[in-house]
């Protein structure tokens, strides 16, 4: 029902800036560059997580882009889904550029747990990735989205928990479901979310498609990694 509604008020309630409020728009030009209007970067949280897969992110973490994501996951602004869509799906080109590996590219989404899926009204990292398959098919990508990964334990609210909690909280936590490492083979597999912090869940997510899908299976291609925005200081990758 409240995603029901949600999707019906998006439709007659006035519009404006997911980012800076500005009448009008859902997404005026100045926030709609500051999402997706650089080239994606390759980026690493400090401290980087063991297991971490490449990641790429569209935009840092911070004013209008921190404010679109916000107003997406936690306020039901479901419109903002085909921007981020369109940001996730560049930093999915810089993770996978075209002519590397072979078949399909695969975006598996990390999952949220059920409690957040139901506060929130709907799911915001898949419905952000089916937004990003969808661009990248009209740009002539072979893409399709596979929500293969899922929790196979509770784990605590991350909220409030610094890297190394988050990283015990979740450490095994998630598994391919059952049928899932059939559908994973062939393809170029991205491990995509709307957000890193710390990178634990990227981290988790890549271990359990690791666990699935070894060098034995056919076609394995290392897991990556891509999404649309990380902390301003997980840009800064050249340090000394």
């Amino acid at each position: 029902m409240r995603a029901w509604w949600r999707e019906i008020t998006g439709l007659v309630l006035p519009v404006a800036c997911g980012g800076c409020g500005s009448p009008r728009t859902p997404l005026c030009e100045p926030c709609g560059r500051a999402l997706y209007g650089t080239w994606p970067c390759r980026v690493r949280p400090v401290p980087e997580p063991p297991g971490l897969p490449a990641v790429h992110a569209a935009a840092p973490y911070e004013d209008a882009v921190r404010a679109v994501l916000l107003a997406h996951k936690e306020r039901g602004a479901l419109g903002l889904a085909a921007p981020l869509g369109q940001a996730l799906a560049g930093a999915v080109r810089a993770a996978a550029p075209p002519g590397t590996g072979v078949g399909p590219l695969l975006l598996v989404p990390v999952p949220s747990t059920r409690r957040a899926v139901g506060a929130r009204g709907h799911d915001a990292g898949r419905r952000v990735a089916l937004a990003a398959a969808g661009e990248l098919r009209r740009s002539g990508r072979e893409c399709r989205v596979l929500p293969v990964l899922r929790q196979r334990r509770p784990v605590a609210d991350q909220a409030g928990l610094g890297a190394r909690q988050r990283q015990a909280n979740l450490s095994g936590a998630l598994e391919v479901a059952v049928g899932g490492t059939r559908l994973l083979e062939g393809g170029r597999v991205v491990l995509v979310d709307d957000l890193m912090t710390t990178g634990a869940s990227l981290a988790e997510g890549a271990r359990a498609l690791r666990a699935a899908m070894g060098p034995g299976i056919p076609g394995f291609v290392p897991v990556s990694a891509a999404v649309v925005a990380a902390p301003p200081l997980s840009f800064e990758i050249n340090r000394n």
